[in-house]
């Protein structure tokens, strides 16, 4: 028995494992902190009641952290190993299991439909930050500049340039580079917005943008959309999507305990998320600009306010090397989630994986560089791929492989067991709530 268990323990994936367990967490949340924190956080704090929105948010958040990213950590852990062997253990003694295992390859496409599309949008953020450098960001007006770029194979070499950057991360040396990678680029993000706030602080009428954001409209909380995209911001902030985060697992010790590290990777992504708020809406107020969401906010927006400020060259450039960070360590999380698989399902080396992958991204990505394709591709791989692929992780996890099994895996590292409760909130909760994102994303057109 002995044996066994020593055996268990020496048992790895082929790439790896993380050092520590903060290189682990700094891993996680630069897979959590993505473009979503930044383009839409904001907004929706504001539109949706300011800090009354920060209640349901932080309900959703650490309920998802708590028994949905752990979850994901856990049966990668269990499996040492990512998107498809993790399915494969899941219902491998299920009479479904053909099924299952063939449904196991849509989180997969849902990590590189993501990707795909991300690798574009990230392209434009390199664009942006080399304009802010060479100051031709500033020569035009921000709609010409952006225009330029999301027109039909309009942003081929940045978005050539953001993949060769994420293939050079990940050639070689796995987790290990990813670890130190994550290391240095997730401190810069903190340090470089919060030195954003703090010069936006001083700017005339941001105090109209701090009211925008933290003065509570209690009223809104009786609003039944408050509650959906509250919920819908908590749960794809923290990339549950049945895929990526279930690699990462595989790359944890035995001896970590999972599920505080979910719950400090929760904390840390809503810090994050915060932050961002912090810098771009007091701005857009202190220039009298109406706030809204996405793409605009970043590339059309931002870049006007940097206009008419003191050292707005060098605020952009910070704002986009910030947001670069962001992009990158959010797209290695998605790029590893399908070289990982290729590896294991296929039996071929890390860089024949990393070099497929990366190929038949931007395959795909170089004909959807119009703004419009590439909304469009995004619209249908957030709404309907992503989705479905988190609820078919939720069930395969704690239904076809069952909470025992699952239970065991998170009890190991922890200094006490899991409550009773835990099964019953993942269970008859977080499941039914995933069905229920996957739904409303479908009606609403996207919540998260």
């Amino acid at each position: 028995m002995g044996l066994i268990k020593k055996e268990r323990e020496a048992k790895s994936n082929i790439n790896g494992s993380f050092g520590s367990k903060w290189g682990f967490i700094i891993a996680c949340v630069g897979s959590a902190v993505g473009l979503g924190n930044i383009w839409l956080f904001p907004y929706r704090l504001g539109q949706y009641g300011g800090a009354a929105f920060l209640i349901p948010y932080l309900l959703f958040v650490f309920l998802f952290g708590y028994v949905g990213l752990s979850a994901e950590f856990a049966i990668g852990r269990k499996a040492q190993t990512g998107t498809l062997g993790a399915y494969d253990v899941c219902w491998n003694k299920s009479k479904y299991s053909k099924v299952g295992k063939t449904l196991g390859w849509i989180p997969l496409i849902g990590s590189l439909g993501i990707a795909t599309g991300y690798a574009i949008i990230i392209g434009w953020v390199l664009r942006s930050l080399f304009g802010s450098v060479t100051g031709t960001l500033f020569n035009t007006s921000s709609a010409n500049y952006f225009s330029q770029a999301t027109g039909n194979f309009g942003s081929v070499i940045w978005h050539i340039a953001i993949l060769g950057i994420t293939i050079f991360i990940l050639f070689t040396d796995s987790v290990a580079r990813i670890e130190k990678v994550s290391k240095v680029l997730m401190p810069v993000f903190y340090l470089l917005f919060a030195f954003l706030a703090i010069r936006v602080l001083l700017l005339p009428g941001s105090v109209e943008g701090y009211k925008f954001l933290f003065i509570p409209k209690w009223e809104s909380l009786l609003h039944i959309d408050t509650w959906i995209m509250a919920m819908g911001q908590a749960f794809f902030s923290l990339s549950i999507t049945g895929s990526g985060m279930i690699v990462y697992g595989a790359y944890l010790g035995k001896k970590e305990d999972i599920v505080n590290a979910s719950l400090q990777t929760s904390i840390f992504d809503t810090l994050a998320a915060l932050l961002s708020a912090l810098v771009i809406m007091p701005a857009v107020f202190s220039f009298g600009i109406e706030p809204t969401a996405g793409p605009s906010l970043m590339f059309l927006v931002m870049p006007d306010i940097f206009r008419q400020i003191a050292f707005g060259k060098i605020l952009a450039c910070i704002f986009f090397i910030s947001v670069l960070v962001a992009g990158i360590t959010s797209l290695i999380n998605m790029f590893e989630a399908v070289i990982e698989s290729f590896q294991h399902k296929y039996k071929i080396s890390r860089n024949i994986a990393a070099f497929i992958s990366i190929l038949i991204s931007f395959a795909i990505g170089v004909f959807l560089e119009n703004e419009l394709s590439v909304g469009n591709f995004m619209d249908f791989i957030t709404i309907l791929v992503v989705p479905f692929g988190a609820v078919f992780g939720a069930i395969s996890i704690y239904y076809i492989l069952g909470k025992n099994k699952i239970e065991e895996e998170l009890n190991c590292g922890r200094k006490k067991k899991l409550p009773k409760m835990y099964s019953v909130v993942a269970r008859y909760v977080y499941v039914p709530i995933t069905i229920l994102i996957f739904i409303l994303g479908i009606i609403y057109k996207g919540i998260g």
